[in-house]
């Protein structure tokens, strides 16, 4: 038998390992009209995401961008497509 959550007095007691495991997602517990006004956690999902790879560039590259502090990865991508978008011009 599954031990209470509360006790008479509506005092909550510690939860265990077990009770971990035997929790849910919301998801699969509340009505979905209650989910759809429910703010989204995370990062909203982009229409065309980033693909991930590896990619080997020389130091003086990689010095460069990171001189210019955060967002140095963005800053390659844009230069990249830049060039991308000039070359279809051409």
């Amino acid at each position: 038998m599954k031990k209470p959550l509360t006790d008479q007095h509506g005092e909550v007691r510690e939860l265990t390992g077990n009770d971990f495991k035997a929790m849910r997602n919301p998801e699969s517990v509340l009505p979905d009209e209650l989910l759809d006004v429910l703010p989204r956690r995370g990062r909203p999902k982009s229409a065309n995401p980033k693909k991930q790879l590896t990619i080997r560039l020389s130091p003086e590259v990689i010095d460069f961008f990171k001189s210019m502090g955060k967002g140095w990865q963005t800053k390659i991508n844009d230069v990249l497509l830049e060039h991308v978008h000039s070359q279809k011009t051409s």
